[in-house]
């Protein structure tokens, strides 16, 4: 509920801050969105890439095990 709560208060806090009657923050706003796009998207782009090599890994192991499990399989049907 507190975050629920506080989430609305920080939006419309965000509102009155573009509003031009009221802060007039609209032209910082946009300045500050324009410059840490970039940054943003690099960042997002590095946590993708980190994302994709540990689900190459995983996938991988996973992989091996599964091999590592029908190999025991075939050799316990062969030693019946």
């Amino acid at each position: 509920m507190v975050a629920i709560l506080s989430g609305i208060i920080l939006i419309a806090f965000t509102v009155v801050a573009c509003l031009p009657q009221c802060l007039g923050w609209g032209a910082d706003i946009i300045s500050f969105l324009k410059g840490a796009s970039p940054v943003a998207s690099a960042f997002i782009g590095l946590i993708a890439i980190f994302i994709g090599i540990a689900d190459t890994k995983d996938k991988k192991e996973a992989k091996k095990e599964e091999l590592a499990r029908q190999a025991e399989e075939l050799a316990a049907k062969k030693s019946n």
